[in-house]
């Protein structure tokens, strides 16, 4: 068993949900921190989960942000099963972002 720190990067170039970051098949993971970072102007900004299991989509967060500022919208430790995939979408492109600080705990070791 392996343990992987990663983020996950958001720079939406869509107002659309947008996958940020997918479990492996072989982990599970531990989002520890979702920091927004908007740096000018009046945005709402959405975290959902999409449970693999079920295929259903669970919003876990919602912002609304007037920047310029920087948020957490992970207000606690968000497990991720096999698959599960972590989603953000804004209403406005413009000046946002945001990284996602993961811990990957896999079944397999690292080759390479």
């Amino acid at each position: 068993m392996a343990n992987f720190y990663k983020n996950a990067f958001y720079s939406p170039t869509t107002t659309a949900v947008t996958t940020v970051y997918t479990a492996p098949t072989n982990a599970r993971a531990i989002v520890q921190n979702i920091q927004l970072t908007n740096e000018g102007g009046s945005k709402i900004v959405k975290a959902s989960i999409t449970d693999a299991t079920n295929t259903s989509n669970i919003q876990i967060a919602y912002a609304s942000v007037t920047g310029p500022t920087i948020c957490n919208l992970a207000k606690g430790p968000i497990i991720l099963e096999e698959s599960d995939q972590l989603l953000l979408e804004t209403s406005n492109t413009t000046s946002v972002t945001a990284v996602c600080s993961i811990l990957e705990l896999s079944r397999e070791d690292q080759n390479g």
